[in-house]
């Protein structure tokens, strides 16, 4: 199961988020997003665990959890197609 982690600290790494959900399973990967540009994080990442079961659990505890100073924000992570949109569009001139 794919995970969604939010409100990280931005002093939060990678491995900081495989331990905490290492807690309660198997963790297969744990990626912090970051700023393409400056390396930063955005404060979120995705935690992948082959066993729902566990991945459950660990959600269950975890959401709300204060990791390094902020509460996490934790849920299953919704595929692609199914976020909505974000509207804008820039788009070219009106003239």
């Amino acid at each position: 199961m794919n995970i969604y982690v939010g409100n990280l600290a931005y002093a939060v790494t990678q491995d900081d988020l495989r331990e905490a959900f290492a807690a309660y399973g198997q963790v297969e990967s744990a990626n912090l997003i970051t700023d393409k540009f400056t390396g930063d994080s955005k404060g979120f990442g995705f935690v992948e665990m082959p066993n729902n079961s566990e991945a459950d659990a660990a959600i269950k505890a975890l959401n709300e959890t204060p990791l390094k100073g902020r509460p996490l924000r934790v849920n299953q992570a919704k595929p692609r197609g199914e976020r909505p949109s974000r509207g804008g569009g820039g788009g070219g001139s009106r003239w």
